[in-house]
Formats: C-alpha cells, sequence, structure tokens
C-alpha cells in the first residue's frame, strides 16, 4: 500500500530566512522515515511552495497511485497552493498540523538579535496558521479531509499517525478481498439479507458465488494422507476431548482439508456459509462438519461466517486485519446480576483469541440447523475488546461498534463459543441501545479496544460510524 506525503510552504519565504527550508524539508522526511517504518510504501511529493510545484506534486502522486495523502504543514502556505493537490488526488487528505517541539524556547527566540532571525524561528514552528485557511477551502470545495495535531517528539502524534496508517492498510485490503459465498441464506433471517452490490460498491470488496457441488468434488478428491495430516492439524490447534468419535474426527478432516482447496482455488478472503441440504444427502454430510476446518481458517485470518452472514464476515474481515481476531457471534443471554451480556455461537471461532485452549466436542445435535457433528467450545481472553458489526439501514452501509471488556464468570458449557462481557453502561442499557441501531443479530468480537481505528476506517470507507456505550 501507497501513501503520498507532501510538505507545503511559501516559496517567498526561503530568501528571506536563510536555512529555514532545509530545516522543514528535514522535518517532513522525518515524518516519512516513522511512517515507512509502519509497513507503508511512501510516496514524498517534496515541498509544494508554489502553484506550478503543486501540479507536479499532484501529477507525481496520482502516477504512483496512492490510497491516501498526507499533506505536513511545515509552515504558512497559501491555500492556493494546496487545493489543487487535493482535488487531482480524489484520495482522503491528513493534516499534518506537527510542530517540531511541544513549545517554542521563547527565551531563547527572544534572546536573539535580529528579528529577521527571530522571524525565521517563528515560522520553523508556524504549523497551525494554515489550519483553519486549508479547512476552510476544503470545507467549501467538498474534499474530505481530518487533522492530527500534535509535535514531533509526543507519542500521541505517532499513535494517530499510525492509526491512520493502520485504517489505510484494512481500506486497502478490503479493496483488493474477495468474499466468497458458498450455498444460501438462513431462511428467513431477514436481518442478515444484504444487497451483494451495495457492499461491493461500498468496500470495493470482489463477491464470488461458489457451488456446493464443486465443494463435494475436492472432498471426494481428498486423500487418507490429507485426512491424516488434518487430523494432526487438528489436535495441534484444539484440544479434541476423549468424546469425539473417530469417525467424525475424520469427517471434519476431510471437509476441512477440502475447504483449504476451496478457498486455494478461488482465492478466497473471507467467507460465508449455509447450506441445509435435503433427505441426508452429501451436501448435508458436508455442511454438518464444517466447523473444525472454517475456525483453523478463521485462525489463519480467513474469516468464515455461518449462516450467510456475509455483513458480518466483512466485520469479521475488518477485525482480522487490525490483528484484532474476529470472532463469530450473537447474543445469548443477560446476566443481570452480575450486569453482563452473553455473546457466542455455535462456531466458527477464533482460535488465537482463546481464554484457554480451544476444545473441539461433539454435538448431538445443531440447534436451529440440521444433522449432528463436531463443534468449537472457547472463551475470548479477558480483556479489553471491541464489538462490530457491519450494518445496513435505509441509507445504506454503517459501522455499529461498542467497547467493552470480557470478564470471568460462568458460561455456558454447551460446545459453543460463550464468553460474559461488561459495558460502561448496564447490560440492559447495552442491549437496548445496540439493538435499536439497526444491526443483524450477529457481530464480530475482537482483542483490544480499537474503535480510534474502525472510526478512521469508517472515514476513509465514507461511510458513518456509530459507537454505542461510549459515555
Amino acid at each position: 500500500m501507497k501513501v503520498g506525503l507532501f510538505g507545503i510552504g511559501l516559496d517567498t519565504y526561503w530568501p528571506q530566512f536563510e536555512g529555514l527550508l532545509p530545516r522543514l524539508e528535514g522535518y517532513r522526511r522525518q515524518i516519512g522515515m516513522r511512517m515507512e517504518e509502519m509497513g507503508v510504501t511512501v510516496v514524498d511529493a517534496g515541498m509544494v511552495d508554489n502553484p506550478d510545484k503543486a501540479m507536479q506534486a499532484a501529477g507525481y502522486l496520482k502516477e504512483e497511485n496512492i490510497d491516501m495523502a498526507f499533506l505536513y504543514i511545515s509552515t504558512y502556505a497559501l491555500s492556493s497552493t494546496v487545493l489543487p493537490v487535493a482535488q487531482q488526488l480524489k484520495v482522503p487528505v491528513i493534516l499534518l498540523n506537527i510542530q517540531p517541539v511541544a513549545a517554542i524556547d521563547y527565551e531563547k527566540l527572544n534572546r536573539m538579535n535580529d528579528r529577521g532571525d527571530m522571524t525565521g524561528e517563528w515560522l520553523a514552528h508556524c504549523q497551525a496558521c494554515s489550519v483553519p485557511e486549508i479547512a476552510c477551502v476544503f470545507n467549501r470545495s467538498g474534499i474530505r479531509y481530518d487533522i492530527i495535531s500534535g509535535y514531533l517528539a509526543e507519542d500521541e502524534t505517532w499513535k494517530e499517525i499510525k492509526d491512520w496508517i493502520d485504517a489505510a492498510k484494512v481500506f486497502y485490503s478490503l479493496n483488493h478481498s474477495r468474499l466468497g459465498i458458498l450455498g444460501h441464506y438462513y431462511g428467513g433471517m431477514l436481518d442478515v439479507y444484504t444487497d451483494l452490490t451495495e457492499l461491493s460498491a461500498t468496500f470495493g470488496t470482489h463477491v464470488e458465488m461458489i457451488e456446493m457441488c464443486e465443494l463435494k468434488a475436492l472432498r471426494d478428491g481428498i486423500s487418507q494422507e490429507d485426512v491424516r495430516q488434518k487430523i494432526s492439524e487438528f489436535a495441534t490447534a484444539f484440544d479434541v476431548i476423549s468424546e469425539c468419535e473417530e469417525a467424525e474426527v475424520e469427517r471434519a478432516a476431510r471437509t476441512s482439508a477440502a475447504l483449504d482447496q476451496l478457498v486455494a482455488a478461488h482465492r478466497i478472503d473471507a467467507l460465508a456459509y449455509y447450506y441445509e441440504g435435503y433427505g441426508g444427502n452429501d451436501y448435508e454430510n458436508i455442511v454438518t462438519s464444517v466447523i473444525a476446518g472454517n475456525t483453523l481458517l478463521t485462525g489463519k485470518g480467513i474469516p468464515v461466517a455461518g449462516e450467510c452472514e456475509v455483513k458480518n464476515v466483512q466485520a469479521m474481515k475488518i477485525m482480522a486485519e487490525f490483528g484484532a481476531g474476529g470472532s463469530f457471534s450473537e447474543f445469548y443471554a443477560m446476566d443481570f446480576k452480575d450486569d453482563v451480556v452473553l455473546l457466542g455461537h455455535d462456531g466458527p471461532a477464533h482460535f488465537n483469541m482463546a481464554e484457554e485452549r480451544v476444545k473441539l466436542v461433539p454435538l448431538p445435535v445443531y440447534h436451529g440447523k440440521p444433522g449432528k457433528g463436531l463443534s468449537i467450545q472457547m472463551s475470548v481472553k479477558q480483556g479489553p475488546v471491541t464489538i462490530l458489526s457491519v450494518a445496513e439501514g435505509k441509507d445504506g452501509f454503517f459501522l455499529l461498534l461498542a467497547e467493552g471488556q470480557s470478564v470471568a464468570g460462568p458460561t455456558l458449557q454447551i460446545g459453543n463459543t460463550n464468553s460474559r462481557y461488561k459495558f460502561n453502561i448496564s447490560a440492559k442499557s447495552f442491549i437496548e441501545q445496540w439493538s435499536k441501531a439497526g444491526p443483524s443479530h450477529h457481530c464480530a468480537i475482537g482483542t483490544g479496544h480499537i474503535a480510534d481505528k474502525i472510526k478512521k476506517l469508517g472515514f476513509l470507507l465514507g461511510i458513518p460510524v456509530k459507537q454505542i456505550a461510549c459515555g
């Protein structure tokens, strides 16, 4: 992924104040090097200090096909030198109102004998001067922008820059990802149904329709050696409890190996699935043995959502790309005594974010689904969590999120994922506020508090972000 960087200043200053230009360019290069360390390619267009250089910078950054731009305000600059760049790039612009230090050394500056030198020293700290002017022009021109204010040695400044870069990486990933749909929706879940055209237009994600018969053909070709290797992988990733029948483990292993081949064949980055079949046919045999394999895929950064929850697998993908995991969940119950909400699902899960080793357990029946087979039992590790839903309202997609804590306490040992969550509002208020926002009944759980990053992603996507339980 490429991000653009350019500085702005006023060419009238350079002959007036000796050493000012190289000093300011040094600050910009310092910013660029720190950004490179965050794992992106920085395309530095240099100092833009007049309209001609603005056009040159715009052409260079367009040619490099950058995904977002950072505008370093090195000193006062005319907005007429900034607007042409932003207009031509047509990408979000982040204004870096970053001073060299937290505060001017007033005593040192005022001891200078030459007022010209004093003015030059002031201009090296004059980043804030242009912020209102640029914001005004961008507002009137419809340019999408945000502002980071701080100073070079401030940790918070670099955290905010990193949050923007992390969000841009996720934005880039969504724009280049392939989402597979295997089977069909769980009939009657009207909240789960979604507009795939709108999803592709909003997130830039390619949607690939996949047939169950292809998965069956791949599964029929799985060798006993493939099955043996997959069973070994199960033993490494899961605590395969003794009640699991050997035949069920082999059935799940064969399906898991076929799923790996299916994902590779279509270069799938996320998968939503559901199927019922009829009268115990081969497709039903496959779909009742997918949870273990889909959990492995989810833990490897290829999230899988059951019940064909396309919106939620997109939320899981966002969490995965932020490095926060992303486990498939729905509301299970409320504990009014402890003021917590229980969330879980029968799988898939994200085994890398489990509090304890994930158990592979047998279920005599899947609730609400045909057949029986293996399922996943785990709790999300205790500590800060973020809950995310890709929601769809009358006006299109939006992101709904909340930050809370995964907390200790009794959970349901029913062969499902199940965890307890506490928020800074009551469980009653949380479930009511969350539900009224209008998401589907599924959500993605991620570890850590990453609301700030998700809000930045929403800005890059151009869709609203709503946070629950934030006050």
